[in-house]
C-alpha cells in the first residue's frame, strides 16, 4: 500500500471513528436520562426501606426482627442469571433476578407482628429490583464512557499524529522528486547540447 492510500484509509478509519463517537455521544446522552430516573427511583426505595424498617424494629425489637429474617433465609431463595449482549461493539450485561418463595406461608405470625412488615418485605423487593436496574444502567453508562475515550483518543492520535506524519512522508517524497525530475531535465538538456554541439 501507497502512501497516498494510507492517508486515504486514514481519513476513512477516521470518519468511522468520527461516526462511532456520534453513536456514543447519542446513547449516553439516551441512557443518562434513564439513568438519573432510576437513580432517583433508587433512593426513593431506599428511604422508604429504611423508614418501614425503623417502625418494624420500634414496634418489634430487634431480636424479634432478626428471628423472622433467619426464618425468612430459609425460606426465599434468590436467583441470579447474568448474560451479556453486544451494542455497537459494547458488552453489555443483563441481569435476571428472580426471588423464590419455597412457602407460601409467611414466616411469621400475624399477632405479634408489626402491620409495616408486610410493607417493609414488598418494599424491600422493589428495592433489589431498583439496585439491579440501576447497576445494569451504571455498567453501560461505564462501558460507553470508557469507549468512547478510547475512540476519542483514536480520532486524536489519527488526526494530530499518524495523518500529519504520512503528509509530511509524502512531501518528503514528493520533493525528492521533483528534484531527480530537475536534475534528469538539466541532464537530458546538457545532453542534448553536447550532442548538437559535436555534429
Amino acid at each position: 500500500m501507497n502512501l497516498q492510500e494510507r492517508l486515504e484509509f486514514v481519513k476513512k478509519g477516521e470518519e468511522f471513528l468520527e461516526y462511532k463517537r456520534e453513536q456514543l455521544i447519542q446513547k449516553i446522552r439516551n441512557i443518562w436520562t434513564d439513568y438519573k430516573r432510576q437513580r432517583r427511583n433508587f433512593y426513593n426505595s431506599l428511604r422508604e426501606c429504611v423508614r418501614k424498617l425503623t417502625q418494624v424494629y420500634r414496634d418489634m425489637g430487634k431480636e424479634e426482627f432478626t428471628l423472622i429474617s433467619k426464618i425468612s433465609e430459609i425460606q426465599f431463595k434468590p436467583e441470579i442469571d447474568i448474560s451479556f449482549v453486544k451494542k455497537i461493539g459494547i458488552i453489555i450485561p443483563r441481569i435476571d433476578y428472580q426471588l423464590q418463595q419455597e412457602e407460601q406461608l409467611p414466616p411469621y405470625s400475624f399477632e405479634n407482628t408489626s402491620p409495616h412488615l408486610e410493607e417493609l418485605i414488598v418494599d424491600l423487593k422493589k428495592l433489589f429490583e431498583d439496585i439491579i436496574i440501576l447497576a445494569e444502567t451504571e455498567d453501560v453508562l461505564l462501558n460507553y464512557a470508557t469507549n468512547f475515550r478510547k475512540v476519542n483518543r483514536r480520532i486524536n492520535g489519527l488526526k494530530n499524529i499518524f495523518r500529519p506524519e504520512l503528509k509530511e512522508r509524502i512531501k518528503k517524497i514528493s520533493n525528492v522528486l521533483e528534484e531527480i525530475e530537475r536534475e534528469s531535465f538539466i541532464r537530458l538538456k546538457k545532453t542534448k547540447e553536447m550532442l548538437e554541439s559535436n555534429k
